[in-house]
C-alpha cells in the first residue's frame, strides 16, 4: 500500500526533524515532495534488504533500524540527486547502502564505547552481547557492499575508501594522539574521518549516481565533510545535555567512557585554576568509573562542564565549520537544492542553541 503525501511529509518531518525550516517556500516544498518520495523508497528497501534468514541475525540486523533515526545521509543523497536525474534506482540503492554503513558503524561504536543506549533503546550489545553486536555490524557492512557492487568500480571504490576512513577514524580515536600531535587538530581529523567521510559520501553520491554535472561532485564532497565535522561538534555539546530525551543516551556517555570530546579537550588546554581543577575532577571520575564505580560520580563535574565557557567555544567552532560548508556551495546553481543545503547547514548549527 502506497503512503499518502501527508504520510510522506510526516515521515520526512519525523525522521529528518528539520523539514519545515530546510524546505521553506513553494519551490522548496516541491523539492521536499520529491525527497519524501525517494525516502519512502529507501525506507521500504531497507526494511527488505536488512532481512536475514537466520532468526538471530535477522532480529539483530533490524534492531537499530527499527529504533528510528533521522536518516540524514539518505536525505542528503536524495537532495543532491535533484541536481541530476533525481530518484533513479542507483540513487535509491546507494542511499540505502550508506545508511546501512552508518547503522553498522553504530553497532561497533557502541561496543567500543560501552554505550548503554542508542536511539532511546538499549544498545545492541546490551541485548545480545558484544560478539553478536560486532558480527551484526559486519553483516550490515556486507549488505552495503553488495548494493554498491551493482554500480561498478566507481561505487565500490567510494564505499571502500569511505569505510577505510571510518575505521581509521575509530582507530585513531581509540589509540589517541601521539606526543607530537596537536590534540585539537587530531580530534578534528578523527571527526572528519568518523563522521564527515560518510556524510561526504552521501552528498557526493547524490551527484555521481543521478548523473548530475561532474563539476558539482567536489563541492558536494567538501560540503558534506564540513557539515559532518560541524554535526559531530554539536553532538559533543548535546552529549552534555541534562535531558536524555535530547540524545537517546545517558548524558555525558562519551566522557564517562573515557572518550574525549571537544569541550573536554578545550578544557584540558586551559591554564586557570578553576578549569584545571574541573579537568582533574573529570579525569579522576573517568578513572574511577573504569575501575568499576558508579557512572553517576561524574554527574556534577559534567554539569559544571556544560556551563563552562569551553562548551560555548565548541558551539562557535561548529558554526565556523558550518559556514565553511555553506561557502563550498558557491559553484552550485541558484535554486531550491542550493537553498535547502544552505538551510540544512544553518539549521543544524542552531539545533543545540
Amino acid at each position: 500500500m502506497t503512503s499518502s503525501p501527508a504520510a510522506e511529509r510526516t515521515r520526512l518531518a519525523r525522521n529528518f526533524g528539520l523539514s519545515d525550516r530546510v524546505f521553506a517556500g513553494p519551490r522548496a516544498r516541491r523539492l521536499a515532495n520529491d525527497i519524501e518520495a525517494g525516502l519512502e523508497l529507501v525506507e521500504r528497501g531497507l526494511a527488505d534488504d536488512l532481512r536475514v534468514a537466520d532468526p538471530i541475525a535477522d532480529a539483530a540486523s533490524r534492531y537499530l533500524y527499527e529504533a528510528g533515526g533521522k536518516r540524514v545521509r539518505p536525505v542528503l543523497t536524495l537532495l543532491t540527486a535533484q541536481l541530476g536525474e533525481g530518484n533513479i534506482e542507483p540513487v535509491i540503492d546507494v542511499a540505502k547502502a550508506l545508511e546501512m554503513t552508518h547503522l553498522g558503524s553504530l553497532y561497533h561504536d557502541d561496543v567500543m564505547d560501552e554505550a548503554d543506549r542508542r536511539r532511546g533503546v538499549p544498545a545492541a550489545h546490551a541485548v545480545w552481547g558484544n560478539n553478536v553486536a560486532i558480527l551484526t555490524g559486519d553483516i550490515l557492512f556486507s549488505r552495503a557492499s553488495q548494493l554498491m557492487a551493482r554500480y561498478g568500480e566507481r561505487a565500490i571504490r567510494l564505499q571502500a575508501d569511505t569505510f577505510e576512513r571510518l575505521v581509521l577514524g575509530q582507530l585513531h580515536e581509540t589509540v589517541g594522539p601521539t606526543p607530537d600531535d596537536d590534540p585539537i587538530d587530531f580530534y578534528i581529523q578523527v571527526l572528519a574521518d568518523k563522521t564527515g567521510s560518510l556524510i561526504a559520501a552521501a552528498t557526493q553520491s547524490g551527484v555521481i549516481f543521478s548523473n548530475a554535472p561532474s563539476e558539482y561532485e567536489e563541492p558536494m564532497r567538501v560540503y558534506g565533510e564540513k557539515v559532518g565535522v560541524a554535526f559531530q561538534l554539536l553532538d559533543d555539546v548535546i552529549d552534555l545535555s541534562a535531558n536524555p530525551d535530547d540524545t537517546g543516551k545517558v548524558p555525558g556517555t562519551d566522557l564517562r567512557a573515557g572518550v574525549p570530546t571537544m569541550p573536554s579537550l578545550l578544557l584540558a588546554a586551559q591554564t586557570d585554576a578553576d578549569s584545571r581543577a574541573l579537568a582533574a575532577r573529570i579525569d579522576d571520575g573517568v578513572a574511577r568509573i573504569a575501575d568499576g564505580e558508579d557512572a553517576g560520580i561524574l554527574d556534577e563535574p559534567l554539569a559544571d562542564l556544560r556551563e563552562h565557557a569551553v562548551t560555548e567555544r565548541t558551539m562557535v567552532l561548529a558554526r565556523r565549520w558550518t559556514q565553511d560548508a555553506i561557502d563550498a556551495l558557491a559553484p552550485l546553481p541558484d535554486g531550491a537544492v542550493r537553498d535547502a543545503l544552505t538551510r540544512f547547514a544553518t539549521t543544524l548549527a542552531d539545533r543545540s542553541s
